[in-house]
């Protein structure tokens, strides 16, 4: 995130006091208060796009905007997070928390309550039901029993709406957002409303949630702000997101939480998580044995790209075994036998290993992941050949984020002509570390629910 200079910030302090006429007994502004005290405090919700503890310390999608934010301020950060919305409002409202970053959206209700900043993302709300039934086309077709979090945007907009008779729904404040989609996913509740950011994310987990219809076209979504009745904190978060959004910083961000999931494909993600119950298993000793330092669960998902976990996988091309290796990969890297498991994934994972050396050290995590999984898959000197065309047409070739939009023009005539390398299936290369990426994410995701019986490999080499 970009920090800005103590300079802009009078600036903005400046312009605050000579919007609301301060004279100089005037009450310190609510940017002041924060530049003094030295501390942003915000609140929030538990939640993977929102704040939770992850395996290095905080992680989220609202809790790195708002770091973001507090650097920019040239303050500390401390983020209090709640379990209830309601009480979130609350805190914000008796001047406990300096603004609410929760992923929440800018309702009519709350606007009119509410100072907000600038809306930083748009979503629909969705009514969801379990794949297999009786699919409802709009709110009149709605027959069962609804729950959805209390104090929510989704409540509001069923008090809005014209429900029919036959819907009997209900707030509750006992579960979030996610254990309600996990509850239409297990059977338990005939529909719930999901932001569509949300959805995306938790449908790689249980694909058996369908959606019914838009509830709610789309909304802006924003952060509350304590604004002590002046626009301080306001206009330097009307700074903030203007910053991040013009260096790109934002995109970046929005792509490492939202960029590979937008897209759903229901029976590729069921066939994985059978996978990943049934065939995986034998394999996990292997993968963690031979990973060293890359995480065992995206070897795993490479693996699956490759070959579905398949140790006797063949391609048209002569790649073969669980890794997908080369004849002359596995030679370099003292494969005996690429149909043997084990040597399989230790030459992969030393491939592996050696593309991430070979990635300019200046490239950053997860940028330097993502290029050096595309050039597993397409080679190195392709994979440059693409980051040439990046710098040349005004990206940044360190970031996958630019440099997959250029990578399909490597199969075309007027591009590859002026490449090193020449043709090659770019678009292929995009799709590859994109489709891994949500395995990734999904392995994450059954990890932590223990969902893997580990047995013995039994396996043929």
């Amino acid at each position: 995130m970009l920090n800005r200079s103590v300079t802009s910030l009078a600036i903005v302090v400046l312009l605050c006091v000579l919007l609301v006429g301060c004279s100089q007994q005037r009450p310190q502004s609510s940017l002041e208060r924060v530049l003094e005290d030295g501390v942003l405090k915000v609140g929030t919700n538990y939640g993977r796009t929102t704040y939770y503890n992850g395996i290095v310390g905080p992680e989220g999608f609202e809790y790195e905007l708002a770091k973001g934010f507090a650097d920019h301020l040239g303050v500390a950060l401390e983020v209090y997070p709640y379990y209830s919305l309601n009480d979130l409002f609350l805190q914000l409202g008796q001047h406990h928390i300096d603004i609410i970053a929760a992923g929440i959206s800018m309702t009519p209700e709350r606007k009119a309550q509410f100072v907000f900043g600038p809306a930083y993302q748009d979503v629909s709300l969705k009514i969801v039901f379990l794949q297999g039934g009786e699919r409802p086309r709009d709110v009149s077709q709605l027959n069962g029993n609804m729950l959805v979090v209390k104090g929510s945007s989704h409540a509001e907009a069923l008090a809005r709406a014209e429900l029919p008779d036959t819907l009997r729904w209900q707030e509750t404040d006992e579960r979030d957002a996610e254990e309600l989609l996990e509850l239409v996913a297990q059977g338990e509740l005939d529909y719930t409303v999901a932001d569509s950011t949300i959805l995306a994310v938790v449908r790689r987990r249980y694909p058996e949630i369908s959606v019914g219809f838009t509830l709610v076209e789309e909304q802006g979504i924003g952060w509350a702000v304590n604004d002590q009745g002046d626009d301080g904190l306001r206009a330097a978060l009307i700074e903030y997101f203007g910053n991040i959004r013009e260096d790109g910083s934002f995109a970046i961000l929005e792509d490492k939480y939202f960029g590979h999931v937008q897209n759903f494909d229901y029976v590729d993600t069921r066939v994985f998580i059978q996978s990943a119950q049934k065939k995986l298993p034998p394999l996990i000793p292997l993968f963690k044995q031979h990973s060293a330092d890359i995480d065992w669960r995206l070897l795993a998902a490479m693996s699956y790209q490759e070959s579905h976990w398949n140790p006797k996988a063949t391609s048209p091309t002569g790649v073969r075994g669980l890794m997908m290796l080369t004849r002359a990969t596995a030679k370099d890297m003292g494969v005996k036998s690429r149909l043997n498991p084990e040597e399989s994934i230790r030459g992969g994972a030393q491939y592996f290993a050696s593309l991430l050396r070979r990635v300019p050290a200046r490239i950053q995590e997860p940028d330097k992941i993502w290029l050096a999984m595309a050039a597993y898959n397409i080679g190195l000197g392709h994979l440059e050949d693409a980051r040439v065309l990046t710098q040349r047409f005004g990206g940044n070739p360190d970031l996958w984020i630019d440099v997959k939009q250029h990578l399909p023009k490597l199969r075309q005539k007027r591009y590859y002509s002026t490449t090193k390398y020449g043709y090659a299936r770019g678009n292929e290369a995009v799709d590859y570390v994109e489709n891994i990426r949500r395995y990734y994410d999904t392995l994450l995701w059954l990890d932590e629910q223990q969902s893997f019986s580990i047995a013995p490999p039994e396996l043929n080499n």
